[in-house]
């Protein structure tokens, strides 16, 4: 019985996926891949494109189930949010350290995101927004989103930049602690959070305010990202026109 397409493609993915665990990104050519797969070079061409096609099909094959198991924690998380997402910072960073082969490929910044990568950010968004409808967010969503990606990715690359044996345990909590105090309101200070926090916080709810027209929830939206754009920057809000003087 002749392999199927599906059978051709799984081998190939497998014998890739493999090839960058074992040796590295460097081993993975079209080359090596077909020998290890059994199929000639141009069944790879055919079914992926060409080897940028391939490595996403491998990275869609190994973070998989990684980004289904923090979409389903994220389901589950309820009582803490920030306690949430200080767990998904670790599990990010033991899943790059984990595969350090196809991290330095994801993090490749000549090379576009793979969708896997998509919705593991989406995720990571989630929990933003978690930690913003608790009223614990200072920065934007937008902003903390990016704080949080980049500081994660440049904390595992440090990491894999290091001797295995000579790694710094407690650089990924110093990492986190020092995002957490850019982006996060202090305990006391959730009792006055200050305006960028209570517009961060409106904003999470504003889809679900009762008696407003889409038009008016779009400008609203404008509104507050008007204004989380000028304090985000640091300047002074923007006053009215004197109509007096008008």
């Amino acid at each position: 019985m002749l392999p199927t397409r599906d059978d051709a493609r799984s081998r190939i993915v497998e014998a890739a996926t493999l090839l960058l665990r074992e040796q590295g990104a460097r081993a993975v050519t079209t080359r090596a891949v077909s020998q290890a797969a059994g199929v000639q070079a141009p069944t790879i061409y055919r079914l992926f494109g060409d080897k940028d096609g391939l490595i996403d099909a491998v990275a869609e094959h190994v973070m998989a189930t990684y980004v289904a198991a923090k979409t389903e924690q994220a389901a589950a998380e309820r009582d803490d949010p920030v306690a949430d997402l200080r767990a998904a910072w670790h599990a990010h960073v033991d899943f790059g350290l984990a595969n350090p082969g196809l991290y330095a490929l994801l993090t490749n910044p000549e090379r576009e995101h793979s969708p896997a990568t998509a919705t593991g950010i989406e995720v990571l968004r989630a929990r933003v927004r978690r930690v913003a409808a608790a009223g614990a967010l200072r920065v934007d969503e937008d902003r903390a989103v990016s704080m949080i990606h980049a500081a994660g990715t440049g904390t595992v690359l440090a990491l894999l930049g290091m001797p295995a044996d000579a790694r710094d345990s407690g650089l990924a909590d110093a990492m986190f602690d020092a995002v957490a105090a850019g982006i996060l309101t202090t305990a006391p200070a959730r009792n006055d959070p200050g305006p960028v926090a209570a517009a961060v916080t409106f904003g999470t709810v504003l889809a679900d305010l009762p008696a407003l027209t889409d038009a008016e929830r779009a400008l609203l939206a404008e509104w507050l990202t008007r204004s989380l754009t000028h304090l985000r920057a640091g300047s002074a809000p923007a006053t009215a026109p004197d109509s007096a003087g008008a």
